[in-house]
């Protein structure tokens, strides 16, 4: 009987002879379910994996081509793949705190990194974050006791909610449309929308292919973040407060 596990933020399937389909999907891969033996059309159709039931069509749009598929055999392979990130809900604050204080980043990388915290993506992060009422940037070595308290019980609290709904959603048809953005989400994706505990608009950081939604009233004592491309095109204009901001928008 084919197994599914979890190792990070990669998706494995077991097949005959103790092998392991391990797939990671990054930002535009997709996985769809098909008819029995369909076939691969179009340049984003890159595998597709014959089931009984039907076939597992994995594709990925854009032109950076990230998504990866690894077979292995066994655990020992299984292992080989494993960042090694602590699982959320099986370690205490003890070692969620140790584990994010091995290098002093800002909490936003230190969630994110596969290496201390298992299966954590930007979008949750975001989440989790507001939850907690922290700043994506401060330092994981400047957090108080009660900080720490707060940030895994967002942690935990924020996870479960969302996978339960997701399981719930896949339990009355395959998720086809994945998407970090998702309604229901207090600030990742909402830009410049009301932040649903105090009402302020979200900001934003972007960088890359990612960006960090946050909300200046809730997790940054009314500091605007410096936007990398943004901040060096307005330099000493750049808005360090939310007033500043405002009436810079209403210029």
């Amino acid at each position: 009987m084919c197994q599914l596990r979890r190792i990070g933020k990669r998706i494995a399937i077991s097949v005959e002879g103790d092998l392991w389909l391990v797939l990671h999907l990054m930002i535009a891969g997709r996985l769809h379910w098909r008819p029995p033996k369909a076939k691969l059309a179009g340049r984003q159709s890159l595998a597709a994996f014959d089931f009984p039931s039907g076939s597992l069509m994995l594709t990925e749009a854009g032109t950076k081509h990230r998504a990866s598929l690894h077979v292995l055999e066994g655990e020992d392979g299984l292992r080989s793949v494993d960042p090694g990130g602590i699982d959320i809900f099986t370690s205490d604050l003890s070692s969620f705190s140790d584990a994010l204080t091995f290098e002093n980043r800002t909490l936003k990388r230190a969630l994110t990194d596969p290496r201390l915290v298992s299966g954590i993506g930007n979008a949750y992060s975001d989440e989790i974050l507001h939850a907690a009422q922290l700043s994506p940037i401060t330092l994981t070595r400047k957090l108080e006791p009660y900080e720490w308290e707060r940030l895994f019980a967002a942690a935990r609290h924020t996870l479960g909610i969302w996978i339960d709904r997701l399981r719930a959603e896949a339990e009355a048809d395959f998720p086809e449309k994945v998407t970090a953005f998702r309604k229901g989400m207090a600030v990742h994706g909402r830009y410049r929308q009301p932040c649903p505990r105090c009402g302020e608009k979200i900001q934003r950081i972007r960088y890359a292919d990612n960006e960090t939604n946050y909300c200046a009233r809730c997790q940054t004592g009314g500091k605007v973040l410096a936007d990398r491309a943004l901040s060096r095109l307005l330099g000493a204009d750049w808005p360090r407060t939310l007033e500043e901001l405002e009436a810079l928008t209403r210029r």
